[in-house]
């Protein structure tokens, strides 16, 4: 894979462009277009009268980033994934983050991290986890297998236990992680990126507690046969997220991802303007979208100046993101 470096580079930086571009969305796409004038076409701070990002600064990345840098810090470290490299980075980055009365913490994380403290089992404490936050967090673990998605797949269920471990939840970090794994290679397609994001919510839903929740297999195909019909960018968005939907439910937020990466054709910078203009969940929406769109096209296909901005943010300037490639690079050569 004559390309890996740059390709983990872009997966990563598309993570933090998703993220912080969706970040000052709305909750509804209307609402959204109506308060912008149109599409985001840029880094903005979060709007004062935003339920959750109020008060951001533009270029801001969020939970879905931190957590994803988080975990790719404590696997180079232990050399791999691990369950207890993941309780580590989760664990830790709660804690520095203020978690038990953060706004950006999910309810299946906190109530996952929360157990963990209480010295519960972390084979059991994501028992009930349902929400989206294993898929936001699980593109370390798709870097880590370039080529190798059922490897990827592996991996994304021991990242999910502590605090997501129903089959809803692993199905969606299981689809995310495998896209990425093949969007890693140098002949990878938008056709091949989305079937191993099929194979691995059908492989995902086979493992962790049973619980209720629609199929993200299925939300996937509703996604991506919206994004590739004939309407205009904003009706297809639209029909997203009223069909589809962006909620924190992780049916919702994976399928509506993979939506996006597919309108995008697989463009980092496009795929966070559809994000964002998508609204609910946007910024997560956006950091798994990016993430998949980064893997497959590169960090040259990320504006230089995005990449200064984000590296201007000082939450991203903590976890130095090169340093994080450099480490998964090697890691994953190895394999």
């Amino acid at each position: 894979m004559k390309r890996l470096k740059e390709k983990i580079l872009g997966g990563l930086y598309g993570q933090a462009l998703g993220d912080a571009w969706g970040m000052p969305a709305y909750f509804d796409p209307d609402q959204t277009w109506d308060a912008y004038g149109g599409w985001i076409e840029g880094f903005l701070p979060g709007p004062d009268d935003h339920e959750v990002h109020q008060g951001l600064p533009a270029g801001r990345i969020t939970d879905d980033s931190e957590q994803a840098f988080s975990l790719a810090r404590a696997y180079i470290a232990h050399g791999g994934v691990t369950l207890e490299a993941t309780v580590e980075a989760i664990v830790d980055w709660y804690d520095r983050t203020g978690g038990d009365t953060s706004k950006y913490v999910g309810p299946s994380t906190r109530r996952g991290v929360q157990a963990l403290k209480r010295g519960e089992d972390p084979h059991t404490t994501g028992r009930m986890g349902d929400t989206n936050g294993a898929a936001m967090r699980v593109s370390p673990v798709g870097l880590l297998h370039p080529g190798d998605p059922m490897g990827a797949i592996e991996d994304a269920v021991i990242s999910c236990i502590p605090t997501h471990g129903t089959n809803v939840a692993i199905s969606g970090a299981c689809a995310v992680a495998a896209a990425i794994a093949v969007a890693l290679m140098d002949d990878a397609t938008i056709d091949a990126v989305v079937a191993a994001g099929l194979l691995g919510a059908e492989l995902g839903r086979q493992r962790g507690n049973p619980w209720l929740g629609a199929s993200v297999t299925r939300r996937i195909e509703m996604a991506v046969s919206i994004a590739r019909s004939s309407s205009d960018a904003r009706a297809r968005l639209r029909s997203m997220y009223d069909i589809v939907g962006t909620s924190l439910a992780m049916p919702e937020t994976v399928g509506s991802a993979f939506g996006v990466f597919v309108m995008a054709d697989g463009d980092p910078q496009q795929a966070a303007i559809y994000a964002a203009n998508l609204s609910g969940d946007a910024d997560t929406v956006g950091a798994i979208a990016c993430a998949i769109a980064g893997a497959y096209s590169g960090i040259e296909a990320i504006p230089q100046a995005i990449i200064d901005t984000l590296n201007q943010d000082e939450i991203m300037a903590q976890y130095d993101v090169p340093a994080l490639a450099e480490g998964i690079y090697a890691q994953a050569v190895k394999r």
